[in-house]
């Protein structure tokens, strides 16, 4: 749900920008709107639909997978912190055609920055989750393997 949130941000941010008339001072372009930060927004989709396949039909290779993914997003968003408190703490003159557009974008960015924690925080259960699954599944099958090793002796 966060994921597909921050796509509808951007393409709120998109139609925002867009709209800009240039100015004097030029347009207001923030540094997440130029890399498409909300646009990351697709990984916790794919992530979250892995994880619910991986709990599912538990194979190894799709908790690695999930667990990989969840690791992604974790770093993702943590660059989109860092390039939004970035964003949030500079804010250049702009003309004043673009000033409420580039206010309300600014209005958006710290909504986001209220999400992205919260994607922070599940992307970390999840990958807390799958080491303790994956390491609970290697102590199984290695202690299977003893009590064969010893039954067979």
């Amino acid at each position: 749900m966060i994921g597909i949130f921050e796509i509808f941000m951007w393409y709120l941010l998109l139609v925002l920008y867009m709209g800009q008339i240039k100015g004097v001072f030029g347009t207001y372009e923030p540094i997440t709107y130029k890399t498409g930060c909300t646009l990351w927004g697709i990984f916790p989709i794919f992530s979250g639909a892995l994880t619910v396949r991986a709990a599912k039909h538990p194979t190894r290779s799709l908790m690695i997978s999930a667990l990989i993914l969840n690791i992604f997003c974790i770093i993702i968003t943590i660059i989109s912190i860092i390039l939004t408190i970035i964003e949030l703490s500079s804010f250049p003159t702009v003309s004043y055609r673009n000033y409420g557009q580039a206010k309300l974008g600014r209005e958006v960015s710290r909504i986001l920055l209220i999400f992205y924690p919260l994607e922070f925080a599940i992307a970390l259960t999840y990958s807390i989750c799958s080491c303790v699954n994956l390491g609970q599944g290697r102590e199984e099958s290695s202690t299977t393997v003893a009590d064969e090793a010893m039954s067979n002796s």
